[in-house]
């Protein structure tokens, strides 16, 4: 029997290349990979070197043990020859309905506190009445372009960047959050593209995106100045459990809490007084 010739494809060569790479963010070996996953350690290797291409469910078994994101395993799947299984569609839509309808009860449960939601990128897609208040009390939010997006409003001058007493630490942190709360911890190539605008504004370090901030309080608070009172908040981050699409895998609620008594009590005053000019 002759022996058998196994060549090398373009598409099993980028899966190759796309696996290993995952592997390496997260710090598995080959033998870890396939000890998580029961698949050979000689099969793992034959489809990093691009000898041979998985089953569609090996593949998905190898994306979850890498804990791959279902925007990047749609991506694996391509590579591999195979449709991509994880939908993306607008929170608008009509099977989003249900998530929708949750995420407006938890809008409106906060109250009287701000709270949005946010996508990957960290573009606003919904809020609560209290957000725009707020915000509406140092910049006139109808003047920002929509999408809106949370980490442009706190990094522009012409935002609310001159309300934040301690911008600079709170840049930093917010350079590290978006590392940290990143999905999947992946950074792709819309979230550099995001850094790179942010990194763009005045004053903006490029040593930010790499710095550790240690600090002995439990949390980091986003704080603004208003007719010389401090506000200080600190926030809760939830996410959709069991997520089956892209899109409600990538939401977050971030929901704002006053750090202490005094911010409580002044950021009533400040809600009343805005009620009082809108009637």
């Amino acid at each position: 029997m002759s022996p058998m010739h196994i060549h090398l494809s373009p598409i099993s060569n980028e899966l190759g290349a796309q696996l290993r790479a995952w592997r390496g963010t997260r710090g598995k070996s080959q033998l870890d990979l396939s000890l998580d996953t029961g698949i050979s350690q000689r099969q793992i290797s034959f489809i990093e070197s691009g000898r041979s291409t998985p089953g569609r469910h090996n593949l998905l078994h190898l994306a979850d043990a890498l804990d791959v994101p279902f925007r990047e395993r749609n991506t694996l799947l391509l590579a591999a020859g195979y449709a991509p299984i994880y939908t993306e569609g607008g929170i608008e839509d009509a099977e989003m309905k249900s998530v929708r309808d949750a995420l407006k009860r938890m809008l409106v449960q906060h109250e009287p506190f701000p709270a949005v939601v946010m996508d990957r990128y960290w573009n606003v897609a919904m809020t609560n009445d209290a957000t725009l208040r707020f915000f509406n009390s140092f910049i006139d939010m109808a003047a920002r372009e929509k999408p809106r997006n949370l980490l442009h409003l706190i990094f522009d001058p012409a935002g609310l960047r001159p309300f934040i007493p301690n911008w600079e630490e709170t840049a930093k942190s917010l350079m590290a959050r978006v590392f940290r709360e990143s999905v999947g911890r992946v950074i792709d190539a819309r979230t550099k593209a995001l850094m790179g605008t942010l990194l763009a504004y005045p004053d903006v370090d490029t040593a930010w995106t790499i710095s550790t901030t240690a600090d002995s309080t439990p949390v980091i608070p986003l704080s603004f100045v208003k007719n010389g009172q401090v506000l200080k908040f600190f926030s809760l981050v939830t996410t959709v459990g069991t997520a089956q699409t892209i899109t409600t895998q990538e939401l977050r609620i971030e929901c704002m809490f006053p750090l202490d008594d005094v911010t409580e009590v002044e950021y009533a005053k400040l809600m009343k007084r805005g009620n009082e000019r809108r009637e």
